[in-house]
């Protein structure tokens, strides 16, 4: 007949322990760090619409400069954007609101879209399609992070 036997030395209690310092790096500040040596076209705004951290491929694209001048800067007022018509006009107001990234903050849901930039006086108007996802604080939107891809026609 099989015997087993056994032994408890004391009860387990668990220790009590620090956070480690990643439980309080905030989503935003994560994808910020990750954008900002990035090989892809990438950026990071806040919820007001300031970018927190750009790639940079995606300030070479965007005719940004270098990617440090163009971090605390406003997406909507930094960016030239332009309209699809053949002239070319600026995109304003209501229109300019809707470009992907600042639509993920205020939609609190992923968007997607075409956006034309005037990346530079000497180079020709650029289109590239747009793909955000919002970047959540706890139950809150905090920002986005947006992916962007040169259209090639």
């Amino acid at each position: 007949m099989a015997h087993v036997e056994l032994s408890l030395s004391g009860a387990f209690v668990p220790q009590a322990r620090t956070p480690a310092e990643a439980e309080f790096v905030t989503s935003v500040e994560r994808w910020a760090g990750t954008v900002a040596s990035a090989a892809e076209p990438c950026m990071v705004i806040d919820t007001g619409g300031m970018i927190l951290a750009v790639s940079p491929s995606c300030s070479e694209l965007l005719g940004l400069g270098k990617p440090a001048e163009a971090i605390g800067k406003r997406l909507a007022t930094t960016l030239e954007l332009i309209d699809f018509t053949a002239g070319a006009g600026p995109l304003e107001g209501p229109e300019a609101d809707k470009i992907p990234p600042l639509l993920a903050v205020r939609s609190e849901r992923l968007a997607r879209g075409l956006m034309r930039v005037a990346a530079g006086a000497e180079r020709p108007p650029l289109t590239v399609d747009a793909i955000s996802t919002p970047l959540l604080s706890g139950e809150r939107v905090a920002g986005s992070l947006t992916f962007l891809s040169p259209v090639n026609y």
